[in-house]
């Protein structure tokens, strides 16, 4: 598809503006708590798809609507793969390291819905949001 003039353009952005959330600000205005899963190359060779996969399926069956997983690039700790980074609102972010899809429901149940993160999975980081 060929874009002939600026107003062709406008109009394919106006069309997509909703199928596109661009995290701009860094803020959560919805108030969802957030699950970053790290989708570069190193991820998805570490098995971030699969942890991606299983993410969305548990929090399906467990019928949790105020969750929102969003895959990102790389996190920048590529030693440990796959990486996930949980943003509870109000709360500094918590960033894991080696979740593999046996993990996953770990962290929905003891950290997301009970608030207790899984320290053997915790990577040592220290940073407002991400």
């Amino acid at each position: 598809m060929s874009i002939k003039s600026m107003e062709e353009l406008r109009k394919i952005r106006e069309e997509h503006q909703n199928k596109v959330k661009l995290r701009q600000s860094g803020d959560n205005p919805d108030g969802k708590i957030e699950i970053l899963i790290g989708m570069a190359t190193c991820g998805i060779s570490s098995g971030a798809r699969e942890t991606l996969n299983a993410f969305v399926e548990e929090i399906n069956n467990q019928g949790l609507n105020n969750i929102k997983v969003i895959t990102v690039g790389c996190i920048g700790y590529c030693h440990s793969e796959p990486t996930v980074q949980v943003n509870m609102p109000g709360q500094k972010p918590v960033l894991y390291g080696n979740v593999k899809k046996d993990k996953v429901s770990g962290i929905i149940n003891s950290h997301i819905k009970g608030g207790q993160p899984l320290n053997d999975l915790l990577l040592k980081v220290d940073f407002e949001r991400a």
